[in-house]
């Protein structure tokens, strides 16, 4: 692509999503991150990742930013050119939907204050969400990029990104997808341009998939725990068939994150009415996997059950829908006492749990030590472990 001009662009939501496109972007662009955390904003002013992922943090500290944040949506729209909105957008299961409040009120801010620029949606919305809000603002002007990325390494699939898919044919559309592309550091990236709504089908479908491959290697697991075989030798057995192939195959507790349990409910509901079989099964897998593994532990008859780490993988501090927690609030329910060790945590309880930070005392106190994934930590009290960790990978 050519050389593009320096734009003023403004990226709302510094969390995984918010915070990699703002620092991919203001290698070449003068950037202003907006948050509600007045901590966030003065992370960033001085320099620091607000969230732990190894390219930012490295970035930060040796890379030429033009990049600043602040809590004023209003005063950083001054000037804007191009506004990122990367609001989190929870699925409401009560509702069906998820909750876009938060990307519908910063829609609504920047067509008052700032018309002319170009609303990019970065957060995850339902199928048919910015043609509704175009209609809804009368605003033209708002385009829909999914985002591909991994928490954690949020700025490295930015950087090597395996596709840039804008929802949007305009000028416009095209310059953001060239802005995104002279950030990253891979070359001849695959650009696809669509309508919104087909963007938006890009994402949730996409999502899907992936957590049906995580469930299906989970149920693999499931069937060779109830008999009693190897789960190793099936797993590489099958995989070695180049058309199924040896990603996204580790077992876990089940997919979890901030992504795939969201991403596939919107899509059972943007189903509403459509005949499938496949989306629901994909959605009620994990309740079931689940299920099975805290009768596992179960049977054990532990007193007292260690959680080691709550985050869902290796080089991440989040675990919003961990599908830890989902087993945490099995096993409590049964009765059993739970203590955590998380060193992220700085409560002394977290979920009726008791955290215990100190390491060997955590080993000391629990019967069975539940991990999502292996570590070297937990090499002498291999006995006590219980995991479906058998690649040492997420």
């Amino acid at each position: 692509m050519s050389p593009v001009t320096p734009r003023r662009i403004v990226v709302v939501g510094m969390g995984y999503v918010g915070m990699s496109n703002a620092v991919l972007l203001a290698q070449h662009n003068k950037v202003t991150g907006v948050d509600v955390s007045a901590e966030r904003v003065r992370m960033v002013n001085a320099r620091q990742s607000p969230i732990a992922d190894a390219e930012l943090e490295e970035f930060f500290a040796h890379r030429d930013l033009t990049l600043d944040a602040t809590t004023d949506l209003v005063a950083a729209l001054d000037g804007a050119e191009f506004v990122i909105i990367a609001t989190p957008t929870n699925y409401d299961p009560e509702a069906h939907h998820f909750d876009t409040s938060s990307v519908e009120a910063v829609a609504a801010e920047v067509t008052q204050h700032a018309p002319k620029a170009t609303i990019v949606i970065k957060s995850t919305i339902p199928v048919g969400f910015v043609e509704g809000l175009r209609e809804r603002t009368g605003n033209p002007n708002i385009l829909f990029s999914p985002e591909f990325l991994r928490e954690g390494r949020a700025l490295y699939d930015n950087l090597y990104p395996s596709r840039i898919v804008v929802g949007g044919r305009s000028e416009r559309a095209h310059e953001f997808a060239a802005l995104l592309a002279q950030g990253a550091e891979k070359t001849d990236i695959p650009i696809l341009f669509t309508d919104p709504s087909e963007a938006e089908a890009i994402k949730l479908f996409a999502n899907t998939y992936l957590a049906m491959r995580v469930a299906y290697f989970n149920e693999l697991d499931s069937y060779a725990l109830a008999r009693d075989l190897d789960p190793r030798q099936i797993i590489e057995g099958v995989c070695l068939d180049p058309r199924i192939g040896s990603h996204y195959n580790n077992p876990s507790f089940g997919y979890g994150g901030y992504c795939l349990p969201k991403d596939t409910k919107q899509l059972l509901a943007n189903y509403s009415l459509v005949p499938q079989n496949l989306i629901s099964a994909i959605v009620q897998s994990n309740e079931t996997r689940e299920d099975f593994l805290a009768d596992r532990i179960m049977a054990g008859n532990p007193k007292v059950v260690g959680i080691y780490r709550l985050a869902m993988k290796a080089g991440s501090d989040n675990f919003r829908q961990s599908a830890i927690l989902g087993l945490m609030s099995r096993l409590r329910a049964k009765g059993i006492t739970m203590i955590v060790h998380e060193p992220s945590l700085k409560t002394p309880s977290f979920l009726g749990s008791e955290v215990i930070n100190d390491l060997a005392a955590f080993k000391d106190a629990a019967d069975v030590i539940i991990a999502n994934r292996l570590t070297a930590e937990l090499s002498d009290v291999t006995d006590k472990v219980f995991t479906r960790d058998i690649f040492g990978g997420d």
